[in-house]
């Protein structure tokens, strides 16, 4: 190493070289930044420890760069796609078990290749909270089977955070498809078998609802899902294959494939239901309130244990402080620069607010502009001044939050950063403001999927999950007494699944009944609804049709005006006004033009 020479440098020609080797090829270009790792084509992007960091966070980083060289070489992204389900629990649960295979491969032959890939699987998972999880309903079933299939191909044990999901679904996984598993052994090197073995696994739990509508690609599909025609053999490899979990998936550069994936998503919800006969889904309102009613084609199986709950009523007043701090505490770092955008967005709304003078006036307080005529003819009556207010409509904003598992981490922080700094803000403006929450009381269904299940699981029983409504500050609640109610959010036990059309109708028809004129519902989302004790006995978009039926009736049958803020996620195909932000610092000047130009006196 030269004087000039960084001391990482070391360590990336290592790391480079190492996956080439790994990947069985030599051009692959190999670049280390910030973020969550991406590959596109050739090129692969992988995050760099810092200099003085503990050994296992430097397995960790290798782990990374270890599976997108195995997942190169060893992983047919066309023949993933043919035989994956389409969408929900099933396609995770096939996704991790095909990355348990690929980690096998690795594992099993090199034993330094086995540390890096088990350093890299407990960061991931510590990532995304598994390390905390107490009970079985907060322990991803499709996770845990990815994880025993690790386990007993690899034949190794699971980190602790890994095993803290694995072990609440031990059992029943091995009663209900051990002997598939086990049989996995046989065909790990032979990825159509793998995947036939994989579907029959997935039949064995349920999922086999899911696997029908999965039907393998025309030859057109594949010819559209063809990566570069003028790439050498090796391009067959997509990047949508080498990303490591669904966690990762959400939060890749546009220049990965996880983006091509979410516009996809995003392009189908745009069109879902334009097929579908209009009398099906009137355009109604159920009463003279403006309330929108639930759409003809969408139910639920019972609202017995829904709720609607305030935030202090679910958290006592010590853990609410506790989680308030810990807001403040991401909120130091960015104090100045929402400083300034509530100082600027506050001027831009009183600005509109600004009082004008009339002038001439025989009575009212004297205009000190005019002493020179009083002087000159005290008799002089037009010397008076009154003010009048301009036209600002008297407004009330309600902030709808995804308060769901998918915005786990950096999204819910953000997202509780907006609410605190719009909340504050809007009301030093005198416009008032409610900050709601959606979720779930419990993960794949709580009590309306067991009472389902004791009916005898009747077909198509639509929205299968307990509803969980929260109130962080109501429209008339002053922001002192509720501004630690959004300190709930940092509370990840609270964040389950996510059912974005129901949550955006309640939020919706508390706000057009109040009395203020003008009326704005702002949406904070990953943009994609989640349910999967719903989508596994229903058509796998119900959820998304029911969102796009919502977001219609708003948007062209409601005085409500709605905006959306994308978390991480372009929500501009779902909403007609939106804007995304992936990172806290786009706070200012995007969001200080999108929320000041509702307010325009005009409308526009």
């Amino acid at each position: 190493m030269t004087d000039q020479e960084h001391p990482l440098e070391p360590f990336k020609r290592a790391m480079t070289a190492t996956m080439r080797a790994l990947s069985g090829n030599d051009e692959l270009d190999v670049s280390f930044g910030q973020g969550a790792p991406t590959s596109s084509g050739n090129h692969v992007r992988v995050p760099l420890p810092v200099v003085g960091c503990a050994s296992h966070e430097v397995d960790a980083v290798r782990g990374v760069g270890d599976e997108f060289a195995l997942k190169m070489r060893y992983h047919d992204a066309a023949l993933h796609r043919r035989r994956s389900p389409r969408s929900g629990a099933a396609q995770e649960m096939f996704q991790w078990i095909e990355d348990a295979r690929i980690a096998s491969l690795g594992s099993l032959r090199m034993h330094g290749v086995a540390q890096n890939l088990d350093a890299s699987l407990e960061s991931q998972c510590q990532e995304a909270a598994f390390d905390t999880i107490t009970t079985e309903t907060e322990a991803p079933l499709s996770v845990a089977v990815g994880l025993m299939v690790r386990q007993k191909l690899t034949g190794r044990e699971l980190p602790p955070s890994a095993e803290n999901v694995l072990r609440y679904w031990r059992d029943y996984i091995e009663e209900r498809a051990g002997g598939d598993i086990e049989s996995l052994r046989e065909c790990v090197e032979d990825q159509q078998s793998f995947a036939n073995v994989c579907r029959e696994i997935l039949a064995d739990l349920g999922f086999a609802h899911e696997m029908d509508e999965s039907a393998e690609l025309d030859e057109n599909d594949q010819d559209a899902e063809t990566v570069d025609e003028s790439a050498t053999s090796d391009a067959e490899l997509s990047p949508e294959d080498v990303v490591l979990d669904e966690d990762a998936m959400s939060e890749e550069d546009a220049d990965g494939e996880s983006a091509a994936m979410q516009m996809e998503a995003d392009m189908d919800l745009s069109e879902m239901g334009s097929e579908a006969d209009p009398d099906e889904a009137p355009n109604l309102m159920s009463d003279d309130s403006g309330r929108i009613r639930m759409d003809v084609n969408y139910s639920a199986y019972t609202t017995e244990f829904d709720e609607i709950i305030k935030a202090e009523d679910l958290c006592d007043a010590a853990e609410l402080i506790r989680l308030r701090a810990l807001l403040d505490q991401q909120l130091v770092s960015l104090q100045h620069a929402t400083s300034r955008l509530a100082n600027r967005l506050q001027r831009r709304l009183q600005a509109k607010q600004n009082r004008s003078w009339e002038f001439d006036l025989e009575e009212g307080i004297l205009d000190s502009g005019r002493l020179a005529s009083v002087v000159v003819d005290p008799t002089n009556p037009l010397v008076y001044k009154q003010e009048k207010e301009t036209t600002f409509r008297d407004t009330v904003v309600t902030m709808l939050i995804d308060s769901s598992g998918s915005m786990r981490g950096r999204s819910i922080t953000i997202a509780a950063m907006c609410g605190d700094i719009l909340g504050r803000t809007l009301e030093r403006c005198s416009v008032k403001v409610e900050i709601l929450g959606f979720t779930t009381r419990a993960w794949r269904g709580g009590q309306s999927r067991e009472q389902w299940i004791q009916a005898g699981k009747p077909s198509n029983p639509g929205r299968l999950n307990d509803l969980r409504h929260i109130i962080y500050k109501g429209a008339d609640d002053p922001w002192r007494r509720s501004r630690r109610n959004l300190g709930l959010m940092m509370r990840e036990e609270l964040l389950k699944e996510n059912i974005d059309g129901e949550g955006l109708i309640w939020a919706h028809n508390r706000l057009v009944i109040r009395q203020e004129q003008r009326k704005v519902l702002m949406v904070i989302s990953d943009g994609l609804p989640v349910d999967n004790s719903t989508l596994l006995v229903n058509p796998s978009n119900y959820l998304e049709q029911h969102l796009k039926y919502a977001i219609e009736m708003i948007e062209t049958q409601s005085p409500v005006e709605l905006i959306a803020i994308g978390i991480g996620h372009d929500v501009t195909h779902h909403y007609q006004r939106a804007v995304t932000i992936t990172d806290a610092e786009q706070l200012g000047g995007a969001m200080t033009e999108q929320l000041a130009s509702l307010f325009d006196v005009d409308g526009s």
